[in-house]
């Protein structure tokens, strides 16, 4: 992990040496005194750096007279102390009339103060502390470190991240010793991360006008096989002609420069002409200029393109023209999962690994998909808790559905679908697709979400609850017409509940084991006798204790392929409820 704690100032605490006898008992030296007033002084100034640490911790005592909104949560502070240690926010509380006000105090957002970069509640934490107490904190393991078991954290992407945003704070807030603390400890970092996460040390120092970062960090650039496009799409105008300038100059002079044909200009202008029109969202300009020439989506590198930039529908369109490969390497070696994974969006990895994107295949330097993810997450994002009918995780649901799909290919196929007693009847076997949709909705949010997307099931979800019968029959329709028109239905469902099962198969086994033995009695406990009563709530306790056994053997496993805590939540909820 790295440390943001300066090494301590080497301090001599020795005992007066100089002491002689004088005619009313002893005379101490002037040196002595000197030293034992030194001394005094830091003893007191350690004690009241204590004392003002204590106003950022202590609600109890808490005298602020502002607040700072950042990521969605309030920071006390106290103006007068910020006024003194940085002109900065002398300058910003002087210009401060117009503010809002929060409980009587006058509030701040952090998104209106910066005017370039970003500092999140846990760097602002860190830098407040410095500016209270004078000492400098070390960086918390939950957003410095990535949830990766294998990572040694001196140079993965949430390392970098919490660097870059105390130098932002630094730079923007005016407090000098911390810039040049932190300009070594990125400089640290640009030799041993991967280029892609360098990426943050390069902009802040772009933006922080630090120069000679900007110079290592464009050296290294021009040193890796980051392609243009990306330099195009992720650097600065200025940089990324800078970084091609190095490239043109470091090649070989012996070497006689290349003139492109005028079948290569063209070339790489309707490869362009192609990415302008993802660019776009206009997947239909795609297909006329795939028509018009000989190039093809792979030769475009369109779908690495369309995964790192474009909205997810548009990815999924692309992948709906069948034209693309969907394990094909760019040039620098990575797979459109790889890239994905990068970008941490659960429906594209869903899209992807429905048309058989390889979740095995490595990188250049031995990473897979689930590992690239693993180095960009953060251990306070990964183990963020959602409460019961919210959106899940998306940072852990990357990770789950990534090790799920491992664990898949490692089983030799699809998990085994367990049987359920559905009548022939077409209506009736629609009612009971809609239903376990419905409760899957209700259970598993997220992910019955992203199974509905990639199912295309959407038009046919709106199921608000138990029994939400859609069926929807015009009166002028023939028998056949009808026929056809549920049996669109119970496609579109049944392929819902087939995405389910492949990507959440857990989730899917206890609404299998809901649908087949408790369904609908369970639903509606209020009803019936009291005798009849007290059989449903035993049988939901049992049903709860079921699950409950279900997470211990779950655990057991590494932690693969866990029920999600949403379940446990919302039957205890419930059985509270009718207890």
């Amino acid at each position: 992990m790295a440390n943001y704690s300066e090494p301590s100032s080497s301090i001599s605490f020795t005992s007066p040496s100089h002491i002689s006898n004088g005619s009313n008992g002893y005379n101490i030296s002037s040196s002595s005194i000197t030293e034992a007033r030194s001394n005094l002084e830091i003893i007191s100034l350690n004690k009241l750096s204590s004392n003002l640490g204590k106003l950022l911790i202590e609600s109890d005592s808490n005298y602020s007279d502002a607040v700072v909104m950042v990521e969605g949560s309030h920071v006390c502070i106290h103006r007068c102390i910020l006024a003194a240690r940085s002109k900065f926010f002398c300058d910003l509380f002087e210009g401060s009339k117009d503010c809002g006000e929060k409980d009587g105090k006058i509030k701040y957002k952090m998104s209106e103060i910066l005017p370039f970069g970003n500092v999140g509640y846990d760097a602002f934490l860190v830098f407040l502390n410095y500016l209270y107490t004078g000492k400098m904190k070390s960086a918390p393991l939950e957003v410095s470190n990535c949830v990766h078991e294998g990572c040694p954290h001196d140079a993965c992407r949430p390392a970098i991240v919490f660097a870059v945003e105390l130098m932002y704070a630094s730079v923007i807030f005016q407090v000098p010793e911390l810039v040049s603390l932190f300009q070594r400890r990125l400089l640290n970092f640009v030799d041993k991360a991967l280029v892609e996460d360098m990426i943050p040390i390069l902009l802040v120092a772009f933006h922080c006008e630090l120069t000679h970062i900007l110079t290592q960090c464009v050296h290294r650039v021009a040193r890796s096989d980051l392609d243009d496009v990306s330099l195009e799409k992720e650097l600065p105008v200025e940089v990324s002609r800078d970084v091609k300038s190095l490239r043109y100059k470091s090649q070989d002079e012996n070497k006689p420069v290349s003139v492109k044909s005028e079948e290569q200009a063209l070339r790489e202008k309707r490869i362009k002409q192609i990415h302008k029109a993802l660019d776009s969202d206009d997947v239909e300009l795609v297909k006329l200029l795939l028509t018009e020439s000989n190039i093809t989506l792979d030769e475009a590198n369109a779908l690495h393109y369309a995964v790192s930039y474009c909205d997810q529908k548009i990815v999924k369109e692309v992948l709906g023209l069948d034209l693309a490969d969907v394990n094909r390497r760019n040039s620098r070696g990575y797979t459109v999962l790889h890239i994905a994974a990068m970008r941490k969006e659960p429906s594209i990895i869903v899209s992807l690994l429905s048309k058989q994107a390889s979740v095995l295949e490595m990188t250049r330097d031995g990473q897979s998909a689930v590992g690239i993810c693993k180095r960009l997450t953060r251990p306070k994002d990964y183990n963020m808790k959602t409460e019961h009918g919210q959106e899940a995780n998306k940072d852990r649901l990357c990770i789950d559905l990534l090790e799920r799909e491992i664990m898949r290919n490692s089983m030799g196929g699809d998990v085994p679908v367990s049987s359920s007693a559905i009548a022939d009847d077409l209506q009736m076997k629609l009612l009971h697709l809609e239903n376990r949709v419905a409760f899957a909705r209700l259970l598993f949010p997220t992910e019955a979400k992203l199974a509905m997307e990639i199912a295309n099931a959407n038009t046919t979800s709106g199921t608000k609850g138990p029994s939400g019968n859609l069926i929807e029959m015009d009166l002028n329709d023939t028998p056949s017409m009808q026929n056809k028109r549920l049996v669109s239905k119970i496609e579109a469902l049944s392929k819902t509940v087939e995405m389910g099962r492949r990507f959440f198969p857990h989730c899917s086994e206890v609404l299998d084991k809901f649908m087949l033995d408790d369904f609908p009695d369970l639903v509606y406990l209020e009803n019936g006798t009291p005798e009849e009563q007290i059989i449903k709530r035993t049988r939901f306790i049992e049903l709860k204790e079921d699950v409950q056994r279900a997470f211990t053997k779950d655990k057991a496993t590494k932690d693969k392929a866990k029920l999600p805590s949403i379940l446990t939540h919302g039957i205890k909820n419930r059985t509270r409820k009718y207890s």
